[in-house]
Order: structure tokens, then sequence, then C-alpha cells
């Protein structure tokens, strides 16, 4: 009997699936529908349950056991030999955890990925690099220069077809396994092409199925939109146990990799690289590096502060306002927020007295960093208030706190470990909001000073 072709609509920009064309999506998003046909195939129950937890022979399908007698799979990790990249996993790979890492084209994730397979294949045991948009002598090329002394139990297939992939799989039966990119595979189950919303999902699972049901960790690459999205479903991000991020501006060496998903570890963690010609070294001490070339006393320049993951991070704001020639002033921002930006433009004009609706302004995060939460709006309001009035910001100082609507500043979390890093770094003082200064530890050598404004911190400023 022929199977029967069930033909829906799919919102490219989430998944949303629909009988019939939709002009507009839930999602908000305007002519996103695409017709896809579906040929359904026999259901396979593990193929939504997983024939087993992470780490094979944690529990038994289909049968409950004693939450206490499952074994913890938090020791049982695959280690990458790159110490930054472990540190942003929680200390390694899963046995049977599925990742995705996403980026922009050429910045770097392949090149990654192969130094990670590399030292997996020859410390750990057999690894599949399943590479869909290049050839096996295009990834050769790469791994010549990044690793010459390849393990013999690293394998690259060049192939698309999940029928084919998991074939292979299960004659290598690798302790490791990489699918670069998942946008180009494709099951034949389906007649929608590759990299379609439906091909995407259902291939996600099935690589899902396998990685849990031989407790194998799968590594998945995918795209990422104009805006920097995940290119894709969103149900991709729901299917995998880790999401990370890697990016970095093109104009600079460093390379950040962060957790936005982690069920293994700790979520918006970081992990900090330099790429040069024998690959990306990892970078230790990020805050000294970031840190090297900021000189004392700069005109719109400020440190700042953030803590990412287990870490403190010391960053360096710029900030330049000039009169705008044009009608209109323009906000341009490069690792900051631009409504965040907005947003502290309009306080400083009505709670600090600066007149901005006539200055262009442009703010820079030094480093290509994109620092998440709201620990750097002072900095940026200091910056700018540091170039509009022509004012020098206090030398070897720190500035830092989240600014509210209504003028006032809001306290910042971990500032204790923040200001030991500070100190180490051979900083002066710090500038905070007033809570964050009540509770500051007296026995610092730096000067803290609270407040409790946008326009007194602006007055002890300037």
């Amino acid at each position: 009997m022929a199977k029967k072709v069930q033909t829906v609509f799919v919102c490219q920009e989430c998944g949303y699936e629909s009988p019939k064309w939709m002009g507009r999506c839930i999602c908000g998003a305007w002519g996103s529908f695409v017709e896809e046909k579906i040929t359904p195939v026999q259901e396979d129950r593990r193929h939504r349950t997983g024939s087993s937890s992470v780490g094979a022979g944690n529990s038994r399908a289909g049968v409950p056991v004693p939450l206490r007698e499952v074994r913890s799979s938090e020791t049982d990790r695959i280690v990458t030999g790159v110490s930054e990249f472990d540190r942003v996993l929680g200390g390694g790979f899963v046995k049977g955890s599925l990742t995705l890492i996403s980026g922009e084209p050429g910045i770097g994730k392949s090149t990654l990925i192969l130094q990670a397979a590399a030292y997996i294949a020859e410390h750990s045991g057999t690894v599949l690099y399943v590479s869909g948009e290049e050839s096996e002598e295009q990834v050769r090329m790469r791994a010549d220069r990044i690793c010459p002394e390849l393990s013999g139990r690293l394998f690259i297939l060049s192939e698309t077809s999940m029928e084919n992939i998991m074939t292979q799989f299960r004659k290598l039966q690798p302790v490791f396994m990489i699918i670069d990119s998942i946008q180009t595979m494709y099951t034949s189950a389906l007649d929608s092409a590759p990299g379609s919303v439906t091909q995407v999902r259902e291939c996600g699972a099935e690589l899902m199925k396998a990685g849990k049901s031989n407790g194998i960790p799968v590594l998945i690459v995918a795209h990422v939109t104009k805006s920097g999205d995940l290119a894709g479903p969103k149900i991709v991000e729901h299917l995998v146990d880790t999401v990370l991020q890697f990016n970095g501006e093109r104009s600079y060496n460093l390379r950040i990799l962060r957790a936005v998903k982690n069920r293994f570890g700790t979520t918006n963690e970081i992990g900090a690289f330099e790429m040069g010609q024998a690959g990306l070294m990892p970078v230790e001490n990020l805050s000294e590096s970031l840190m090297e070339e900021m000189g004392d006393g700069t005109e719109g320049s400020v440190a700042t502060a953030i803590y990412e993951g287990t870490r403190p991070l010391i960053l360096e704001i710029q900030a330049l306002a000039t009169p705008t020639p044009a009608g209109f002033a323009r906000r341009q921002a490069i690792g900051a927020d631009i409504r965040r930006l907005n947003m502290i433009t309009a306080v400083l004009e009505r709670h600090a007295g600066l007149s901005l609706s006539s200055q262009d302004l442009y703010v820079n995060v030094v480093g290509g960093i994109r620092p998440e939460g709201t620990s750097c709006d002072l900095a940026v309001a200091a910056a700018i208030f540091s170039s509009y009035a022509r004012k020098l910001p206090p030398a070897r100082t720190l500035i830092m706190g989240e600014i509210g609507l209504t003028g006032e500043l809001r306290s910042v979390q971990n500032t204790d470990r923040i200001l030991r890093e500070a100190e180490r770094l051979g900083f002066a003082g710090v500038i905070l909001p007033a809570k964050n200064a009540a509770k500051a530890d007296r026995g610092s050598k730096l000067k803290i000073q609270g407040v409790s404004s946008v326009a007194e911190a602006l007055r002890l400023i300037g």
C-alpha cells in the first residue's frame, strides 16, 4: 500500500506547523511559511523517549528504577584536551549527551572541533567526523595546519544521508561523533530538502536516539542567521543537552565560546581563544589580556567588570560623543545592546542633565566581547559623559552598576570576587552601587566608593 503524503506549511523562523498557509505566523514573522510534504513512517517509540538515559546502562527503557541506584555520569566525561573548551562544557563531554555549537561562517568552529577530535581520538578511542560541507581533502588540509600528527582512530566521512551515516556509525562504534553541519543532513523518509524545518528536526532526533542509546556524545554544528540567532527550528535547541555559541569580531584574534544551555554544567560560562597559525590557543587570563592596551586616564575610556559563569572578567568600555552633522543623532554600539544604550542615553538626559539629542554616540566593548547582563550600565554612562564633557575618568578605577529608569543604581552580583580580580590586576579604586559598597570587604586595598544614583556617580567622576 502506497504511503499517504501529507502537506503542511511550516514557519522557517520558529518551526510552527499549520495545515494551511498563513500570512503571519504566531511568532510574529511575516511570509515565513513554506510548503513541505511529509511521508508518514513507522513510529518508533525509542525515537521519542530514547532507549536509555544519558550514559548507556544507567537505566532500562520503560522500567522504573530507584533514583539512588542510577549511576551518576558526572565523572564519566570525555575531555577534549582544550582547557577552555572543557571549562565551558563543565569538564568535558558527558557520554550519551547531545551538544549543539553555532557560530558565523569562518569564525573557527571547525578548527576548534578538529582540535578536540584529534585529542579524543588519540586518548579516548575512535572518533567519527561527518562533514556535509567539505570534502575529506579539505578537512585534511586544515588538520595538517593545526594537528600534523593525526591518530589512526580519527575517521572522516563526507556524507549527508542519515541512513548512510548511521550505517557507518554502527560499523565503527566510535566513542565520539561530530556532525558538520545539521543543515546539510537529510533522511530519505522525508521528501523535503536538506536544511528544511522537518529535515533538521528529524535528523536531530535521529542523532539524539543514536547517541543516548549507545552512550556516545554527539556534537552538532549549526549555522546562524544574519541576526546571529541559531538557524532552524527551536525544537533542535530543546532536543540537545548543551547549546554553545562561538563568536568574535573578525578584526580581532580573540574568540569567545559561550554556553547558553548546559544540563551538565554552568550556563553562561565562557571560554576564550586566540586564533593563530596553529589553530585556536586557549587564553587562560582573559582579563589581563583585554586590559593590556588600556591607557590610564584616557578620555571616553572606562574599565568595568562582569561575572561570566565561574570567573570575573574585566572589560574596557569606550564611548565617543560628537555633534551630529545630520538632522537626527545616531546611536551605534559594538558589543553592547543598542536598546540598552538608548535607555541609558534617555536616563542621562532626564536625570543627569546631559543634552545628548544633538550628539552622535558610539559605544564599543574592546576586544569583541559581548557581555551579558546589566552590570556595565554605569560604565557605559561614565564613558559617554567623559567623552561628552571632555573629562578624564579616574585612573585605574573600576566602574560598575545597573541603571534604573529613575536614575537609581541597582546592585550587581559577585562583587567580592570581582574586587579581588581588580586588586590582582593593580586597580586603585572602584565606583559601584551603595548597596554593594556597604557589603564590600573593607580589608581590600581598593578605594571603594558607593553611589546611589547616576547623577551622583557623574559628579564623583567629573
